[in-house]
């Protein structure tokens, strides 16, 4: 089975998969050092929040390899930090593995981080099962196991792919298989950048889970016609009021979810929480390159047995503009719940009261 990320024993570097070349080719890729990391999570070759953080987190351990004094270590942080603005697990992983190393002799510093991304590894893992084990009894009450086949409806990937194993909005549905559930999952293709269709597809195949591929934009027929019982969702950074920013394009299911009385839940572990914002009005939203819009690319089909060459087509007129906002924010008047490893919260309320240690993550 497929592992999004891996370090092995005494190495000091890791290997990840090149999400860019899926679905049509399996390629693991080493980074041995800070800029290999942060081209990796610049240019794509890893996403998903807290797989960014993870690689954040072993970036900074191996910028300390090579200089483990208060400025290298506060260049390093910056420098990863500024690769993607919108997910919070990132910051959140950088400042976890700086706050363990800063009180420590310039000549522990290094060992200390690997560690601590160790440890942030680990707990993801770990926060993953128990999203799935809560999620999984979601479903069992959203009717899983009492209809003849469950459809559930994703966007984006939050996948193992997207995670350091498991995935968030994936393990119930990957519990669920697990266990015999008939299961059957609609796949967004989540535009421009197809994460839904190379990405999710590709896993939800690979654990042999039931799946269609559709268009984003016809997300609200499908619930108009009662053929999705409930839209599962992960997040990048989830506001104190509950507010959600996801992928581009989860807005507009979340709209779509309300009006056809369609349960909408977003797969929330902690550390994608950001307890300094009061809403979502003030999350950053990063615009990424037209050219992600005015181009497709996938695999070339040369007659009836095809190829294995990506190719790239661009499909609007030359000199076209076009915008490339990489996330949205849903309102938490959507959300009907948060799957999160402490259980489901209702509302922002409850959201809270699971996290009593949020206050200190507010700095107070």
């Amino acid at each position: 089975m497929y592992c999004s990320l891996i370090r092995q024993p005494g190495q000091r570097t890791i290997e990840v998969i090149d999400q860019r070349q899926l679905p049509h080719a399996l390629v693991s890729v080493t980074i041995a050092d800070a800029a290999a990391a942060a081209a990796a999570i610049r240019d794509m070759t890893i996403r998903g929040a807290p797989l960014i953080g993870a690689v954040g987190a072993y970036g900074l351990a191996m910028a300390l390899d090579r200089d483990a004094g208060d400025t290298a270590l506060e260049g390093a942080h910056a420098t990863l930090d500024r690769t993607r603005p919108t997910a919070v697990n990132l910051r959140w992983a950088l400042d976890r593995v700086r706050a363990a190393v800063r009180a420590l002799p310039v000549a522990a510093r290094a060992d200390a981080a690997w560690r601590e991304a160790d440890a942030i590894v680990a707990e993801d893992i770990a926060i993953n099962r128990a999203i799935g084990v809560h999620g999984l009894a979601l479903l069992r009450e959203l009717g899983a196991g009492r209809l003849r086949v469950f459809n559930a409806m994703t966007h984006c990937n939050a996948g193992a792919l997207a995670t350091c194993g498991f995935g968030t909005a994936t393990a119930p549905l990957f519990l669920a298989k697990a266990e015999g559930l008939p299961i059957h999952v609609w796949v967004s293709e989540t535009r421009p950048r197809m994460q839904g269709a190379s990405l999710t597809a590709w896993e939800l195949a690979q654990r042999g889970i039931a799946h269609t591929l559709f268009v984003d934009s016809a997300s609200g027929l499908l619930m108009r016609r009662g053929e999705v019982n409930a839209v599962l969702v992960g997040a990048d950074r989830v506001a104190a009021n509950g507010d959600v920013c996801n992928k581009i394009g989860t807005y507009e299911k979340a709209l779509a979810a309300k009006d056809n009385g369609v349960p909408f839940y977003v797969a929330l572990p902690s550390p994608t929480i950001d307890w300094t914002l009061a809403s979502g009005d003030s999350i950053p939203i990063e615009s990424r390159s037209a050219d992600e819009v005015l181009r497709v690319s996938g695999r070339a089909i040369a007659g009836r047995e095809g190829s294995a060459d990506t190719v790239s087509a661009e499909i609007a007129p030359a000199r076209t503009r076009a915008v490339n906002y990489a996330f949205d924010v849903t309102p938490a008047r959507l959300v009907t719940g948060y799957i999160t490893e402490r259980g489901i919260a209702r509302n922002a309320h409850e959201l809270a009261t699971m996290h009593p240690e949020r206050a200190r993550r507010r700095g107070s």
